[in-house]
């Protein structure tokens, strides 16, 4: 067997025992780590493959998981996650749990733990009474994540974006560094466990009232991401709460929950249970895409967006320009028209309708992928990549925003990331919509831009198929 055959003999029996996957930047990574495991059993490449696939492994497995970990993690992070948590999902479920007076969480993937006590310094400050059952459940197949989880000690470091009242209130000083109190500690226990296995202790159905899942799904097979994601589902108390990480994404419907958007953030609520507090706008209102039966879908010689579209594609920007303004004012035609500002020069007004169509409608991830474009194009870059993830977010499918992600890596040097962003765009744009590739292309064909993305995955080191 050859060594890139190891290598995707090992990659392959990775993603079968821990369900997770890695792309193709991570080969080197991969091949030296296989070297590495097979010197310390004193074995061949194929003999350490050959016995990591005979049967459970687990002294290895755990040893891989260590070495193969993203363990990188800080209290309260994505602060506007814990601000929607504190001020919108928490109460809530209080409400609703205020005869039992129990609130029930659970932290996917906690690595050192800060997160889940970040869950709990949370849901203590929500409900400060002590006769509240306030239980949170950290989990991670990393055991030596866990274990510092348990000590409860953290660097200052870790918590960077801890309010200063937050860290007087439930932190103590201790050999250099700040330890977790015990009134929270008590309140958090720690569990090792493979998101590829099912744990059916773990996975109870309706027991948790908010579940953390952040920036996991990305890593796990498409087979292994869906299965969690239900058994998530279900675990869910109805009308509890899952928020994923920025890099995840369900779509605008997935089975069984509903889109929330507040405090700048999205998250999802449980169907079923009470009425919410509020609900995040439906996406199928005014602004949602025509599909080819709907009316709105008329023939090019019939309908005015049609007709401003074949002329943007033939790059005759101020003639388009002037058909759609004579058009009906409707949200596809709004952002047609912003998409033809910026293309004629006037970026002030693109930016100003981009802004308006996302306010009116913060769930249509073709508003953000204009607003985007127009702030990329006036440099405002770091709030460019914000709606460029919201539009991508909000549809997985949807493969632009993940080219102008992965270009934009790259040109700060991440080229790791850039990798990843990449190769999800080429993946999607075999799919990606005629009408979106005519708006938001830059002018260039699905094949054009399937060489660009090439192009620059090619220059990120990585080497497909």
């Amino acid at each position: 067997m050859t060594a890139p055959a190891q290598t995707m003999r090992f990659r392959d029996l990775l993603a079968q025992h821990l369900g997770w996957t890695f792309a193709d930047s991570d080969g080197p990574q991969l091949a030296d780590l296989l070297r590495d495991r097979a010197a310390e059993h004193s074995m061949k490449r194929e003999d350490y493959l050959t016995r990591l696939g005979a049967r459970r492994w687990e002294p290895e497995l755990s040893e891989l998981v260590e070495r193969l970990s993203i363990t990188e993690t800080y209290f309260f992070r994505h602060g506007e996650q814990f601000a929607a948590l504190r001020e919108d999902a928490l109460p809530e479920r209080a409400t609703v749990r205020s005869a039992q007076r129990a609130l029930r969480m659970l932290s996917v993937a906690c690595s050192s733990g800060d997160e889940a006590y970040s869950l709990a310094i949370t849901a203590r400050e929500v409900r400060s009474d002590p006769d509240w059952i306030i239980n949170v459940i950290g989990l991670d197949a990393n055991p030596a994540m866990l274990s510092k989880a348990e000590s409860a000690w953290y660097s200052a470091w870790a918590l960077r974006e801890t309010p200063d009242l937050v860290r007087r209130c439930w932190f103590r000083p201790d050999d250099g560094g700040f330890r977790v109190v015990d009134e929270i500690r008590r309140l958090v226990h720690f569990q090792r466990g493979n998101v590829a296995e099912h744990g059916d202790g773990l996975w109870r159905p309706e027991q948790y009232d908010v579940i953390f899942c952040r920036n996991l799904l990305m890593y796990l097979t498409p087979e292994v991401a869906n299965s969690l994601v239900r058994r998530m589902t279900d675990a869910l108390a109805p009308g509890g709460f899952l928020f994923l990480g920025h890099t995840d994404s369900l779509g605008s419907d997935p089975a069984g929950l509903e889109l929330r958007h507040s405090h700048k953030t999205f998250y999802y609520r449980r169907t079923g249970g009470p009425p919410p507090v509020q609900r995040a706008a439906s996406p199928a209102d005014t602004a949602a895409r025509p599909t080819p039966e709907s009316p709105a879908a008329a023939p090019a010689d019939e309908d005015p967006y049609g007709k401003a579209l074949d002329l943007l594609r033939l790059e005759r920007f101020a003639d388009a320009l002037d058909l759609v303004g004579a058009s009906r004012g409707g949200a596809r035609n709004r952002l047609l028209r912003g998409v033809l500002l910026a293309q004629t020069g006037r970026l002030d007004e693109a930016v100003a309708l981009a802004r308006r169509l996302s306010d009116e409608n913060g769930l249509n991830p073709d508003a953000h992928q204009l607003l985007g474009l127009c702030l990329e194009e006036g440099s405002a870059v770091a709030e460019a990549v914000g709606q460029y993830r919201l539009a991508a977010y909000l549809d997985p499918g949807f493969a632009l925003p993940r080219l102008r992600l992965g270009q934009l890596a790259r040109r700060q040097g991440d080229d790791r990331a850039a990798a990843g962003e990449l190769e999800r765009a080429l993946d999607l744009l075999v799919r990606e919509d005629e009408e979106r590739i005519a708006l938001f292309g830059g002018g260039f064909g699905r094949l054009a831009l399937t060489v660009v993305c090439r192009s620059e995955l090619d220059a990120c080191g990585v080497r497909r198929p």
